[in-house]
């Protein structure tokens, strides 16, 4: 089954401001004397970014949500699930799919070069692809990509006041200097009991699931910052942001830079 839809990247409504790395000194010792920071400021630069693409309907995905589970629980690994819908027709309409998240697969396919989708399926680092079940894969790909420098190369910290959340980019050094400032919003951890489909009668808990997708921004090589108003990370579950080059076709790329904004740690 085919889905065509390009991945509608909405610009955020709350306009987001990005300023210069020059200016981005000056910002940060002026809010120091100006207003108390909440909490200590967060420098991220985790292991890596894990996206599963997994259904509720889909039979094989089960172990992979449960190895997810473990991998969202890690503080140095950016994990966001995204459910899809087409296995819907399966009996069972996931409770949590969205076609944005559906879409965002295909992407991927095309950009990889691949001629289908499948769940559970693992992209690490917007490079490549392993199946999702197999911790063996997963957590070889995030190693390798490390150890070669596919990693995390841009280091992002996000820091807080009492209404506003501060995200700072920092410098490229060499390599791809173009990426999007994606903003991704997942739900807190929740249990769905399945009540047809090929799992009918489980109930199984769901982590970081996906519910919206903005590009917030350019991030061009050098230290940048971007504000968010507090009051809409506070109408999320919770909240990463990505940096992510993309092709001239529009595709996804490489994911150089992520952290998490606001990580829900409860049921």
């Amino acid at each position: 089954m085919a889905f065509r839809g390009r991945l509608r990247l909405a610009a955020v409504a709350l306009a987001l401001t990005a300023l210069g790395g020059v200016a981005l000194a000056a910002e940060s010792e002026k809010a120091a004397t100006d207003k108390p920071q909440i909490g200590k400021p967060q420098t991220d630069r985790p292991l890596g970014v894990v996206e599963l693409f997994t259904s509720q309907g889909c039979s094989s995905c089960p172990p992979a949500d449960e190895f997810f589970a473990e991998l969202a629980g890690k503080d140095n690994i950016i994990a966001l699930a995204y459910h899809v819908n087409y296995w819907d027709y399966l009996g069972w309409q996931d409770t949590l799919s969205t076609k944005e998240n559906t879409e965002r697969q295909y992407d991927y396919m095309r950009a990889f070069g691949s001629r289908s989708v499948y769940t559970p399926q693992a992209v690490i680092n917007g490079r490549s692809h392993v199946n999702g079940a197999s911790r063996k894969d997963v957590d070889g790909a995030l190693a390798r990509m490390d150890r070669t420098g596919d990693g995390m190369r841009v280091a992002i910290k996000v820091s807080r006041t009492s209404d506003r959340v501060m995200i700072d980019a920092g410098d490229a050094g060499s390599g791809p200097a173009d990426a999007h400032v994606v903003i991704v919003y997942f739900d807190p951890p929740q249990m769905v009991k399945i009540g047809q489909g090929e799992n009918s009668g489980r109930s199984l808990t769901y982590w970081n699931a996906v519910s919206d997708i903005q590009t917030a921004g350019m991030w061009h090589g050098k230290a940048q910052r971007y504000e968010l108003p507090m009051t809409e990370i506070a109408k999320k579950g919770g909240c990463a942001v990505l940096l992510q080059s993309v092709g001239k076709d529009g595709m996804p790329g490489p994911i150089l830079g992520a952290a998490f904004i606001h990580k829900p740690d409860r049921l």
